[in-house]
Parts: C-alpha cells; structure tokens; sequence
C-alpha cells in the first residue's frame, strides 16, 4: 500500500473550509426558514425544485437527481411532506413502476410566503458576504465541482 498524499496547509484550509461552512450556511438559513415559514431547509428545497418542474411535477427520479439524494430518501421526505398537504404522490399512466411528486396548491402557498425570507437569508449568510469577484470565482469552483463529480465515472477527466 502506497504512503497516503497528505494535504498540504492550503488543501486542508480549502477542505475545512469548505465543510464548516456549507454546515454553518446551511444551518443558519434552515434556522432561519424554521423560524420564518415552520418549513425544514430539505422541505423548502422539495418545494422549490417542484414549483420550477413543468406542471409542479417530477418523477422521483428526476427528483431525486436534482436533490442529489438517494430515492428511499426522496420517498421518505414525500411521505412527511404529503401528510403537511405539501404535495401528492402520483402515478406515471404510462409505467406502473414509477411515480410522480407534484406540489399542490397549498404546497405553492407556503412556498410562496416563504421565498422572500429565504431569500433574504440566503443573502445574508451567504451572497453579501462575498463581493462580486468572490462570488463569481466562487460560482465557478462550484461549477468545476459539480462537474467533476457528475461526470460518468467511465468518462476520463479533460
């Protein structure tokens, strides 16, 4: 077994980071979400993935895949969420093996009473933060990320 490639000071600032502040951010603006709407960071982002699908409505699979969860979770999550009128599960007519999430009208009300403090939380803890070049550099870090981590495992890095 070949000796492990440590990180260096500024790899293990860049990993450090980076995990305490997507637990920070996140936790603040779930707090914050908690306490404006009575809806978890996980719901409101359910919530906000469906109201932007064609017909508030996705199959759990796409969904899941934007989420980026596990489809057990995603079922889970739908079930608490059904139970608030959130959204409905839904058959797919043409595959009896599948089913659909589509946000309901109450659902679209409390999203819609909830995005404007969500939003103004995001830019608090987050996006005001930064200035302009940070928050683009940043965007494309993130860019870079995702992409690496979307790419087919068969597909060779450029």
């Amino acid at each position: 077994m070949s000796e492990p490639q440590w990180l260096d000071d500024v790899e293990t600032r860049a990993w450090i980071g980076f995990v305490r502040t997507r637990d920070l951010v996140a936790a603040a603006v779930g707090r914050d979400s908690a306490r404006d709407s009575n809806l978890t960071f996980v719901e409101y982002s359910v919530l906000a993935n469906l109201a932007d699908a064609p017909d508030h409505r996705l199959t759990f699979a796409d969904l899941a895949e934007k989420l980026e969860w596990s489809q057990s979770r995603l079922s889970h999550q739908i079930t608490r969420m059904e139970k608030r009128g959130l959204v409905v599960r839904e058959p797919i007519p043409d595959d009896a093996r599948r089913t659909a999430a589509r946000l309901t009208p109450r659902g679209a009300e409390v999203l819609d009473t909830a995005a404007p403090a969500h939003v103004s939380s995001v830019r608090r803890h987050m996006i005001d933060a930064l200035d302009r070049e940070q928050l683009t550099a940043l965007a494309d870090i993130y860019d870079a990320l995702l992409g690496h981590h979307r790419r087919p495992a068969a597909e060779p890095e450029a």
